[in-house]
C-alpha cells in the first residue's frame, strides 16, 4: 500500500516568473522524496509524488502547501490517494494502481467542489470523516500569509526545534515565531496529523 499526492498550482499564470514557484515546488518534492523517479512536475503547473509511508501523506501535503504559499498570491490543490500500486515504472507518471487512480479522481473532484485538499481510500466511511476534518482545516490553511506558511514549513522540517531556534534560522525574535505559529494554527495541524496517522493505520 502506498500514497500518491496529485496537485496543481492555483493562479500559477499570475506570476510573470514561473521559475519562482517551479523551483520552490521541486525543492519541496525532493525534500519529501529524494528519489526523483517518484515525483514529477508536468503540464506546466501540475505534479505528482509518491509517499511510501501512508501515515506521512497528510503532513507531506501540508508541507507542499506551505512551500507554495510562501510565494505571495499562490495556493495549491492537493488530492491524496491511498491504496495499492499494481505497476511500478521508472517514472511515476507511468506507474499505476489504486492509489494513483484515487489521487487523480480526487484532484478532479476538488476543482468542482472548490476545496483545496481531499483524500480518497477504499474505505468510504473513513473518507467521509477525514475529508470533513480536511475541509475544516482548509478554512484557516487557505488563509495562511507568506510568513505563516514559512513558519509551518520550517516547523515541519524542524519538529523538535524550540521557538528560539526557529527564530534564529529565520532571523527574527522568539515571540514573532510564537505569534506566527498561533496564526497558522500549527497546534491544530499537529493534532490533526496525529489523528490522521491513527485513522490511516486501520488501512494497513
Amino acid at each position: 500500500m502506498t500514497s500518491i499526492i496529485t496537485g496543481d498550482i492555483i493562479k500559477s499564470r499570475s506570476l510573470k516568473n514561473p521559475e519562482l514557484w517551479v523551483t520552490a515546488l521541486k525543492s519541496a518534492l525532493a525534500y519529501l522524496n529524494p528519489d526523483t523517479s517518484q515525483w514529477e512536475v508536468y503540464r506546466g503547473d501540475s505534479f505528482q509524488i509518491e509517499i511510501d509511508t501512508i501515515s506521512k501523506s497528510f503532513i507531506s501535503a501540508i508541507y507542499i502547501k506551505a512551500c507554495v504559499k510562501m510565494i505571495s498570491g499562490l495556493d495549491v490543490r492537493l488530492g491524496i490517494g491511498i491504496g495499492n500500486k499494481t505497476y511500478q515504472s521508472h517514472t511515476i507518471s507511468e506507474s499505476n494502481g489504486e492509489a494513483f487512480i484515487f489521487s487523480g479522481e480526487t484532484l478532479e473532484a476538488l476543482k468542482k467542489e472548490k476545496v483545496n485538499l481531499k483524500i480518497k481510500t477504499n474505505n468510504e466511511v473513513l473518507n467521509k470523516e477525514l475529508n470533513l476534518y480536511l475541509k475544516l482545516a482548509s478554512t484557516f490553511m487557505d488563509s495562511w500569509t507568506v510568513s505563516s506558511a514559512e513558519v509551518v514549513k520550517l516547523s515541519i522540517e524542524q519538529p523538535n526545534a524550540l521557538q528560539q531556534e526557529l527564530a534564529e534560522i529565520i532571523g527574527t525574535k522568539q515571540d514573532a515565531i510564537s505569534k506566527r505559529q498561533k496564526r497558522a494554527e500549527l497546534d491544530l495541524i499537529w493534532e490533526l496529523d496525529t489523528m490522521f496517522q491513527q485513522k490511516i493505520a486501520s488501512l494497513s
